[in-house]
């Protein structure tokens, strides 16, 4: 294990009262952690080391991460952060709920050029490509789940009990692959937000998810969160990285996936219950976003998150 993660390692051993968490090695440079902890903060001292990338993910508490440098960054629910370890040498995390409970993803992106799993054999560099785009970034890339990233985060916290290893070295490497190909928000973007207008925007969030089945206009919104819609609509796409719209319609098709595999609801009342009043334009919402009609993927119960494209 490399004497960066080594050092985190003793840093959460001192505050988790003796039981630090241990890695799982899923292939050459790269280490998974399960990290749980019960203390107040935890301050990072070790050399910097731009070539590991960490991957930090929020299960449940928060993170309140100060950087070396100065920057900030705040870890809820289903958010996690990506940087090298350029950026975190000399930092502070301070825990405002307890306990935390996160995972922690560690990779040498030097290892993996040089030795890259089986798996990526021919495929491009991938070490590279993440190195390119976010060990030179300015500071700490904050991102927020998607419907993607979420089935990964949670395959990777709870692997399937057979093959568990197998499935946590390929969500690993999915997860890799996700990020390689994903547009990083420029981090200026979240500064101009005070943490009072991005902790409404994350209520607002979590309450759509909440209440698929209704519909409401940003103004509806702006009026009840007493933020403008303007500023809404902006900081709302500067945390999770698109549109309220697009983003809430992606949960909502995968919402309406979820029950026509798993349940015998209409689709009429499948559509209604992800705030589509007209099925005609609900069918029009999941063929964009499935490639295919809601009842042809109720006869395909292999076309779930983690199958092999169906025919």
């Amino acid at each position: 294990m490399d004497k960066g993660i080594s050092v985190i390692a003793r840093g959460i051993e001192k505050l988790s009262q003796g039981q630090p968490p241990e890695p799982i090695s899923l292939c050459p440079g790269i280490d998974l952690f399960r990290v749980s902890l019960a203390g107040d903060a935890l301050e990072m001292h070790h050399a910097p080391l731009p070539h590991i990338l960490q991957i930090h993910f929020c299960i449940s508490g928060q993170a309140e991460w100060t950087m070396g440098g100065g920057g900030k960054l705040y870890l809820n629910p289903g958010n996690f952060s990506i940087h090298s370890m350029g950026h975190c040498a000399h930092s502070k995390i301070a825990f405002s709920t307890q306990p935390y409970e996160g995972l922690l993803l560690s990779v040498d992106t030097e290892q993996l050029s040089a030795h890259p799993p089986e798996l990526l054999s021919g495929a491009e560099d991938l070490g590279t490509a993440l190195r390119e785009k976010y060990c030179q970034a300015d500071g700490p890339v904050f991102l927020t789940g998607t419907p993607e990233t979420d089935r990964i985060f949670q395959s990777l916290c709870q692997p399937r009990e057979r093959w568990a290893l197998l499935w946590l070295r390929l969500k690993a490497m999915e997860l890799l692959l996700s990020l390689a190909s994903r547009e990083v928000p420029a981090q200026n973007k979240l500064e101009a937000f005070s943490p009072e207008q991005i902790e409404i925007v994350r209520s607002i969030h979590d309450s759509l998810l909440q209440h698929m089945e209704q519909r409401i206009t940003i103004q509806e919104l702006s009026r009840q969160y007493l933020i403008d819609p303007t500023t809404l609509k902006a900081a709302f796409k500067s945390v999770y990285g698109t549109s309220l719209a697009a983003h809430i319609r992606e949960h909502k098709m995968e919402q309406a996936a979820k029950l026509l595999q798993t349940t015998n609801l209409s689709i009429a009342e499948i559509a209604q219950s992800v705030g589509y009043d007209s099925q005609s334009k609900f069918t029009e919402a999941f063929k964009a976003a499935y490639h295919m009609l809601p009842r042809e993927y109720r006869k395909n119960p292999g076309c779930g998150p983690d199958s092999l494209p169906c025919e």
